[in-house]
């Protein structure tokens, strides 16, 4: 299972969580059954790109997304490739996956989605 968090940098596990999904500089994959860890750029629209953030994650086979928070076209986005999303992620990378693991996180739902991604 491929977990992934979007996040300020390239430090993998030691890495901060980025407080904007869609403009976070990087994504940090985790493989949980291997623990391997990989470091994508965000090569989206949102940086000057082309895509957009989800379609990234199906092109790593992510399975499921922690970020701190999302807009509202994002989680439906996920909802249409099958990837769960959990916000509420803070620290590192590490800390994430292990609030996720410990059920502390909120699957993402229009309800709890980013307000100021609401148009």
């Amino acid at each position: 299972m491929k977990v992934c968090v979007p996040t300020i940098g390239s430090s993998g596990l030691d890495e901060n969580v980025s407080p904007h999904f869609g403009r976070a500089p990087t994504f940090t994959i985790v493989d949980i059954d291997t623990q391997k860890v990989k470091v994508v750029a965000n090569t989206s629209e949102h940086m000057g790109g082309f895509g957009k953030p989800p379609e990234t994650m199906i092109k790593e086979e992510v399975n499921v997304v922690l970020c701190s928070g999302l807009g509202p076209r994002a989680i439906a986005m996920f909802e249409q490739y099958g990837i769960e999303v959990y916000v509420g992620a803070t620290g590192t990378v590490k800390n994430a996956i292990d609030s996720w693991k410990n059920g502390q996180l909120q699957m993402a739902t229009d309800e709890n989605a980013c307000k100021m991604h609401r148009h």
